[in-house]
């Protein structure tokens, strides 16, 4: 309801709130899979709003979608649900093998590259999906609670990613999670390429390309960076976020 923000290039942006918000519809408006009420959706400058399904279907080539749950195909192995948009746009087959080995080397699961989706883990499975949105090599992800279903030990191993995607690549972000440990977690530490390892960004700071968008009852009630957020003085927030 009334809803305007802006995501600007490189930018990480953590969407919060109560269940019911609004947070999944938001989610699936910048890349046409609904269609909004009323209102203008602007992606990479083109408006989506009204954008014809061939227009669409390219500009999802410069999106990568990691659904909640995963939403892997399982009658196709790893290799074949990394690979699907690759070989929807008919990429050369032996470069598809390629990126797919990159994507799956990313996270950390090349090893897995033969199995299908019954013979994984929930964690697992949730890499494969992260794989399957970067393989494209996109200017946007959007992330639909990538840790939820999840252990706590697991669903830091999917910040992680998030945290590699987004100091290794740059790649511009939206991400829903119900979970504000793993949010202040994405926000407060940093990817070392020299250890392959993510590690609190020293001093108690913020990376200052993360930022948060909050929501309630299809509003928006906060939309600022993580030192704003920490430090509100509303009382609906304060409590949400103690």
């Amino acid at each position: 309801q009334n809803i305007s923000f802006t995501v600007q290039r490189g930018e990480t942006r953590i969407i919060l709130g109560p269940p019911g918000g609004g947070k999944s519809m938001l989610m699936k408006l910048p890349n046409g899979l609904i269609k909004p009420d009323t209102g203008t959706i602007r992606v990479f400058v083109e408006d989506v709003t009204d954008m014809l399904a061939r227009d669409l279907f390219k500009l999802r080539g410069r999106i990568g979608m990691v659904f909640q749950e995963s939403a892997l195909f399982d009658s196709l192995s790893v290799a074949d649900n990394v690979a699907f948009r690759l070989h929807e746009e008919r990429v050369p087959e032996e470069e598809v093998r390629a990126r797919v080995v990159e994507a799956l080397r990313f996270v950390e699961l090349e090893q897995a590259i033969d199995k299908f989706p019954a013979e994984l883990s929930g964690g697992m499975r949730r890499r494969v999906s992260i794989a399957r949105a970067i393989v494209s090599r996109p200017d946007l992800i959007l992330y639909d609670s990538p840790t939820g279903g999840l252990d706590p030990i697991t669903s830091t191993t999917i910040v992680e990613l998030v945290v590699k995607q987004r100091d290794v690549t740059h790649t511009t972000s939206l991400l829903i999670t119900h979970r504000l440990q793993d949010a202040f977690l994405l926000a407060r530490n940093r990817f070392n390429q020299h250890t392959g390892q993510m590690e609190p960004i020293p001093d108690g700071g913020v990376d200052n390309s993360t930022k948060f968008l909050v929501l309630n009852e299809g509003r928006i009630v906060f939309d600022g960076t993580t030192r704003e957020l920490i430090g509100t003085n509303d009382p609906w927030l304060k409590e949400y976020i103690s």
